[in-house]
Order: C-alpha cells, then sequence, then structure tokens
C-alpha cells in the first residue's frame, strides 16, 4: 500500500497555488491557512499518509528535494495537526530535523525554489528541542533577515511577521533552553520562571499574523 504513496499528495495539498507573481491578498489568504489551522482541519484523509512516514515506510521521498520537503511536511507539521494534545505531536522532531539537516547539506534546500517552499523545509530546525537549538535559531533568524531584505515592498510584512516569529523563538529558547508550554503535555517539571512565562501566556506560536 505504501508504494502507492506519493510525495506529490502531500506537495499539491500544502502547496495548492502557485505563490510567485500572486498578488497581496493571496499571499495573506494562504498565510492565514497554514497558521490558523485551515490546513489541520483538512487533514483527516491524509493521516494514513502520517502512519506510513512514522514508520519509515516514506524514506524513499528524501531521494529528491520536493519530497523531501513532503515529508518533512508530514513528519512537522501533519503531526501537529492529527496529533495536538499528545506528546506524539513532538515525537517525529528529531527525525524531521534530520531530514532537514541532511538536506541542507546535500544541495535539496538549494534546488527548491520558493522562499515558502524553504521556509517549510527549515521549520523542524526552530521546532525540535536539542543542544544546538539555540543555533539552529540564529541560523533561521540570520535567513529571515535576508529574505525580508531582498522581499518585494508588497510583502513586506509577511516577511516582518516571519522574521519576528524567528526573533520570538530564538528568545523563548535562549532564556529557557525548550519551549516550556510542552512541559505538562511531556510530563516535565517547570521552573519558577517558566511558571510565570506560562501564566503570562504570550505564547509565540500562537501569535497571529496581521490581517493583509
Amino acid at each position: 500500500m505504501t508504494e502507492a504513496l506519493d510525495w506529490r499528495t502531500v506537495y499539491d495539498f500544502w502547496f495548492p497555488i502557485e505563490l510567485d507573481g500572486a498578488d497581496t491578498a493571496t499571499h495573506w489568504r494562504m498565510l492565514t491557512w497554514w497558521m490558523r489551522g485551515g490546513a489541520s482541519a483538512e487533514l483527516g484523509p491524509l493521516a494514513p499518509i502520517l502512519d506510513a512516514a512514522r514508520s519509515g515506510h516514506l524514506d524513499n521521498w528524501a531521494d529528491n528535494p520536493w519530497g523531501r520537503l513532503s515529508l518533512i511536511i508530514v513528519l512537522d507539521q501533519f503531526t501537529r495537526g492529527l496529533l495536538a494534545g499528545t506528546p506524539e505531536a513532538y515525537a517525529s522532531d528529531p527525525e524531521a530535523l534530520r531530514l532537514a539537516e541532511e538536506g541542507l547539506r546535500n544541495g535539496h534546500y538549494d534546488a527548491l525554489g520558493s522562499n515558502w517552499e524553504k521556509f517549510f523545509f527549515l521549520l523542524p530546525t526552530a521546532h525540535a528541542e536539542g543542544p544546538d537549538h539555540l543555533e539552529r535559531l540564529d541560523r533561521i533568524v540570520a535567513i529571515s533577515e535576508t529574505a525580508l531584505e531582498e522581499a518585494p515592498a508588497h510583502l513586506r510584512p509577511i516577511y516582518e511577521f516571519s522574521l519576528s516569529q524567528a526573533r520570538g523563538h530564538r528568545g523563548v529558547i535562549g532564556r529557557f533552553g525548550r519551549f516550556p508550554h510542552r512541559n505538562a503535555l511531556l510530563g516535565r517539571e517547570s521552573t519558577p520562571e517558566e511558571l510565570a512565562y506560562l501564566e503570562k501566556g504570550d505564547y509565540v506560536y500562537n501569535r497571529q499574523p496581521p490581517q493583509g
């Protein structure tokens, strides 16, 4: 059955329209769909793909840049949409990170054509906790700063939001070394400083993009 699963199913679902050359309103609409749960709400029929990916049956997708990107999206994004509220939502982060880091080394990242493809390719480097997390986020911030500098004027607010998110995540990891909002779900005891942060509730991942 897994032989019939094609990475293009994921790619076409996640990138349903061509954004290169699209107007500002279309970009905002896609950003809203990705970040405000629109995509997650439609993931149900694709759950078997996540099961196959987590079992290692789709590893061959990583043979080309767009297949690798699709597998990263499954392990990094589908997990958060389909397994939200469970520890399993984060269980595939190390594998998604491995795929992204390997793709940075072997040229797959550079082969991608659009900034949005590259954005989702790199997300595991921001999401996956670990000893080198701060270093990875410094790299994400630098990439986001360059992307903003190169963005066309009408898309700058979108890239400014993306940069603010990267800096926000960097600030949390720089302060705590982990994402405190995951503590209870993962059975981790929060420090007093983390409890104060959690009580405030200003989580970076909950910050909404401004309306376009």
